[in-house]
């Protein structure tokens, strides 16, 4: 017969489940009657002992009342009290799903606009229902359909457009609630924050994506939807998923306030969709272009006067080629050869950067130029003029 051999949790010894011999020899009969008085009287000792100890702790715990002191170890106090207030704690995020609580925040205010030609986004400007847009998407039209958030459907008016800088106001016929956005300007942002894009793609009104701002003050080459003459606009690039449909949609930051407008998107020429590289409008432009809209103000963009490039060596900024006669530029004391590496201040990282920068002041915009010539850094202010008085 095998064997069963166990190691029990209090012995260092393996012992077995068949019976065993004694391995001691039996006992006399006058030592067991021995050992029997013996075992009476320790018998009646202990029960003497375990009496007069109970009274012992029964005394001492009365006594002891409320005032009890633990004496347990720290290590032991701080797993028992672990969910109490004074337990250290993990900081709590302001949100476990930062995109969730924006898209509730900002979707009241990004409408669905359609027309005969397509369906693009919109953002709720004010509360009386002014809505900002891209020119494109209202381009040719003098009334739109708009559905709100809720599925409200109403027709707005095209107020006016800038189609060099692809902004557009279409006002709200109908007397309704409006939930006006909340705007955030260019310089809140930095480059890897979050940005939730919100609008309409392909029709799907009410879409959320989500990514990150990749880059800001990026001059992308672009077309005056109008006439298709080229030009420069400074804008926020992300990698938030874009596509047709969102343009005039807003793209926002964690704390729910829109930083631009969804615009354009960069593609390899084999695919429309997405592919990583979106494009909006800054909020700082928007509101320059809407006030101009809404004030009746000239839409004309501003002119320097000069040719130039990104230079090939050295520190960057536009490098100044050629000075057109008698421009502001010329006037002004510009010179062939000058570097201007910043714009009120503000850095200038090439000749795309310059030009949108000027494209968005209107003629007769006092700015100052900072200029390195033969190595020395100096101050230049030019009073922009027209382009149509040099053409």
């Amino acid at each position: 017969m095998r064997e069963n051999h166990y190691w029990p949790s209090d012995q260092g010894a393996p012992y077995s489940s068949t019976a065993r011999k004694r391995a001691y020899p039996k006992r006399s009969g006058t030592y067991r009657n021995q050992s029997r008085e013996s075992r009476k009287y320790l018998f009646i000792l202990g029960s003497l002992l375990v009496l007069v100890t109970g009274m012992l702790i029964a005394l001492i715990i009365n006594s002891g009342g409320s005032n009890q002191v633990s004496d347990m170890s720290p290590d032991i106090a701080s797993q028992l009290t672990i969910s109490s207030e004074d337990a250290e704690r993990s900081p709590i995020p302001t949100s476990d799903e930062p995109v969730a609580s924006v898209a509730e925040t900002v979707a009241p205010s990004v409408v669905r606009i359609d027309t005969a030609t397509g369906t693009g986004s919109g953002i709720i400007y004010d509360q009386n229902g002014s809505v900002v847009t891209n020119a494109h998407v209202v381009l040719g039209a003098d009334t739109v359909e708009i559905q709100l958030a809720d599925g409200t459907r109403a027709t707005g008016k095209v107020l006016g457009s800038d189609p060099a800088v692809d902004i557009a106001i279409v006002q709200i016929q109908e007397n309704l609630n409006f939930r006006k956005a909340t705007f955030a300007t260019l310089d809140t942002i930095r480059v890897g924050q979050l940005a939730v894009a919100i609008g309409s793609p392909f029709g799907l009104e009410q879409s959320v994506t989500a990514g990150i701002v990749s880059a800001v003050n990026r001059a992308v080459p672009t077309l005056n939807v109008e006439n298709g003459s080229r030009t420069v606009l400074e804008m926020i690039q992300t990698d938030a998923p874009i596509n047709p449909g969102n343009s005039g949609g807003a793209l926002v930051d964690r704390q729910g306030r829109v930083v631009g407008m969804n615009t354009l998107i960069r593609t390899d020429g084999n695919v429309e969709g997405n592919l990583g590289v979106g494009f909006a409008i800054p909020t700082d432009t928007i509101f320059l272009v809407t006030e101009r809209i809404a004030n009746g103000l000239s839409l004309e963009n501003g002119f320097l006067g000069i040719s130039g490039q990104d230079p090939t060596l050295g520190r960057a900024g536009a490098l100044v080629i050629e000075v057109v006669q008698n421009s502001p530029a010329d006037q002004s004391g510009l010179q062939q050869g000058d570097l201007i590496i910043n714009v009120d201040g503000s850095p200038i990282l090439g000749m795309s950067e310059l030009a949108a920068r000027i494209r968005l002041s209107s003629p007769g915009t006092e700015i100052s130029l900072g200029v390195l010539r033969n190595g020395d850094e100096i101050s230049i202010t030019v009073v922009l003029g027209s382009l149509r008085n040099f053409q």
